[in-house]
């Protein structure tokens, strides 16, 4: 019995130019047809697969509600791996639902979130990496996070783990037929051949994990705390860098008595900032709770803007917090009000941090900051594009992996007989193989596709 058969608006439901209708499951061409009727007078199955033809849409009375174009695939060349079909209309929100009541009362229900990529996983056309990359391009805010998803999807990050996958199999494959077939002419299973084949898994594996870092910036951004003594600038700052005014300013120090998040790109690099209560001793328990939060997203922040009054000589609450940022995480000293006279003066607090000046109320200076924030977070090469792992479950299952083979590679130098190493062998390759998802869990499926919108 083929898969049901699934339907859902995949443009969303906002009003725009164009709006998709997708089906999928055994008889989608049927289906579509009967909500389809093309202009030539032929079923919708008798037109020609993968080519756009024109006719009217037909509401579930037959009565037509508009001008559009359809398109089938068969199971072999379709996104999913079933039949399937497509109805491109205008994009009205009233026209698209009336197309998809249609398609309920010809048999179609609605699809679940992440219904239609789940299928085309568990039917083979994409691995769980490239399932994952889907929703990654979908998401992505800079182009190094589209142009590392849409690698992923060209399976550059699935070839490099089937590389190790692939070497591991040839050490099991080596080692049961050297004992299934005793009498064959195969190179004996000894420790070096299986020593070679564990460094070179290492190896490649700990290359690989060296991306998670990388890859993850690219994918979700840096957590960046603005911070800075009362009237510094950082709320000024936030504002120049999102692009409006999101965070009140005054010339009332203390004004920002919370976090204030929002996120930018700068430097090709996606931020997610917070802007938070100036940091300074205070007798106000509103202020103090601020402040409490504003350390804690120091704490938290993967990169922190300290933020210095240039107008202002430097007190021992800057130079201090300076020194606790520097201790934290990378650190780039913003003197702000560059549009000033300079009364900051040097001291070596400053020399702990790269520093640039800037302006927040005129904008200078910000381009130097987005270039020192760019050098300080490499975005990677064109090269790698794709290769990077970029999610936790991604970096787990192959730290999970690199285990099993280091303690097969440590058991051996202890002088382990080869055979006894398989179980560790065995276990990278279940690692290695949640992460394409030839060995994966149901449950880790579900969380996979469990962020996925509908339509997708």
């Amino acid at each position: 019995m083929g898969a049901e058969l699934i339907a859902a608006v995949a443009t969303g439901w906002a009003r725009s130019a164009i709006g998709v209708v997708r089906l999928s499951g055994e008889g989608a061409a049927e289906c579509a047809g009967k909500v389809f009727q093309p202009l030539s007078g032929k079923a919708l199955a008798d037109c020609l697969p993968r080519t756009l033809v024109y006719g009217t849409v037909l509401d579930r009375d037959g009565r037509a509600i508009d001008k559009a174009l359809c398109v089938w695939f068969p199971a072999e060349g379709s996104y999913t791996g079933e039949e399937s079909a497509e109805l491109q209309c205008h994009g009205s929100p009233m026209v698209l639902s009336l197309a998809l009541e249609a398609l309920f009362a010809h048999g179609a229900r609605q699809a679940l979130p992440g219904e239609f990529t789940r299928r085309a996983f568990l039917s083979g056309r994409l691995d769980l990496i490239q399932a994952e990359a889907v929703m990654d391009l979908i998401d992505a805010e800079t182009p190094q996070a589209a142009r590392q998803a849409a690698g992923q999807l060209d399976r550059a990050l699935s070839e490099r783990v089937e590389e190790v996958y692939s070497g591991l199999v040839d050490v099991m494959a080596h080692f049961h037929a050297v004992l299934d077939y005793p009498d064959e002419d195969v190179d004996p299973f000894t420790a070096d051949v299986i020593r070679a084949a564990l460094e070179e898994a290492l190896s490649r594996l700990k290359v690989l994990l060296n991306t998670y870092d990388r890859g993850r910036l690219l994918s979700k951004g840096l957590r960046c705390a603005i911070v800075g003594r009362p009237n510094a600038g950082k709320s000024s700052l936030l504002n120049a860098l999102v692009g409006y005014d999101r965070a009140i300013v005054t010339d009332v120090p203390g004004t920002t008595r919370d976090t204030v998040e929002e996120k930018c790109v700068l430097g090709g690099v996606l931020l997610r900032l917070t802007d938070t209560a100036g940091v300074r001793d205070t007798d106000d328990p509103v202020e103090k709770l601020g402040v409490e939060r504003s350390r804690q997203a120091m704490e938290g922040a993967e990169l922190i803007l300290a933020v210095l009054d240039l107008s202002q000589s430097a007190t021992e609450e800057d130079l201090a917090l300076v020194r606790w940022a520097v201790s934290l995480a990378p650190t780039v000293i913003v003197e702000n009000k560059c549009d000033l006279p300079r009364t900051l003066e040097w001291t070596e607090e400053l020399d702990l941090a790269p520093a640039v000046s800037v302006s927040a109320k005129t904008g200078a200076g910000l381009e130097d900051l987005g270039k020192l924030i760019a050098q300080t977070f490499p975005q990677g090469t064109a090269e790698e594009a794709g290769s990077l792992l970029t999610n936790a479950r991604q970096a787990e299952a192959a730290g999970r992996a690199l285990t099993a083979v280091e303690r097969a590679k440590a058991a051996l130098d202890q002088g382990v007989t080869p055979d006894a190493l398989l179980t560790d062998v065995e276990e990278a390759l279940s690692a290695l193989g949640e992460l394409t998802g030839r060995t994966v869990r149901e449950d880790v499926i579900g969380r996979v596709f469990e962020r996925f919108c509908v339509g997708k």
